[in-house]
């Protein structure tokens, strides 16, 4: 099964767009918040997350498209979540993924139930099976630019977490620099997750301060 796809869109129905690559042409899903990023026309690439399931004695797949990986992590995470299927998955994702992530973070269970198909037992279950772990997802807000000192090599942990900072659309440099500086200042990270985690936790409050 594929994970990628780059083609044409030929049509575009709500939030659903049809692109042809390779001569066949595919009908992909796309959650509301992703949807108002996706051309209506032209060239495009879409991360996708295939779904299969039986209907009566056939099976059918849907394809959920995203612009990045890391939107599509953000929808596995919240099919994590026991009481939250694809279709439901897809339909609350209508919030930028930062925000719904904050809400997570947060216990912001009067924001979660905003979402469509989202009520107060889905935003619990979703505060319950999330909370704590999605700081990759909160680090998607843009970061103030600052001179880039040369930096000593990284452990492993930290390089996983380099690659997760490129996907949300850092430079290389500044968060090469955002690493350094937390392994600083707070040594005993040993993990690419508590090390995200910290990075937002640091920019949050200076946020708060400024």
């Amino acid at each position: 099964m594929f994970s990628r796809i780059s083609g044409t869109v030929l049509e575009r129905a709500g939030e659903s767009v049809r692109v042809e690559t390779g001569g066949l042409v595919y009908d992909v899903v796309l959650p509301p918040s992703i949807a108002d990023k996706v051309p209506g026309g032209g060239e495009t690439t879409l991360e996708i997350y295939a779904h299969f399931a039986l209907d009566g004695n056939a099976g059918r797949f849907t394809f959920f498209g995203f612009t990045n990986g890391i939107e599509r992590e953000f929808f596995e995470a919240l099919l994590s979540v026991a009481s939250i299927g694809p279709k439901s998955a897809a339909r609350a994702f209508s919030a930028p993924m930062g925000r719904i992530a904050r809400a997570i973070d947060e216990g912001d269970h009067a924001f979660l139930k905003t979402l469509p198909g989202i009520g107060q037992q889905k935003a619990r279950d979703i505060v319950a099976k999330l909370q704590g772990k999605v700081a990759r997802f909160l680090l998607i807000q843009d970061a103030p630019q600052r001179p880039v000192p040369d930096q000593p090599p990284m452990p492993e942990f930290a390089g996983e977490a380099l690659a997760v900072l490129l996907q949300l659309a850092y430079k290389r440099g500044e968060a090469e620099t955002m690493i350094a500086e937390t392994l600083e200042r707070a040594p005993s990270i040993s993990d690419a997750e508590a090390l995200l985690a910290e990075i937002y936790r640091h920019r949050n409050t200076a946020g708060a301060r400024a």
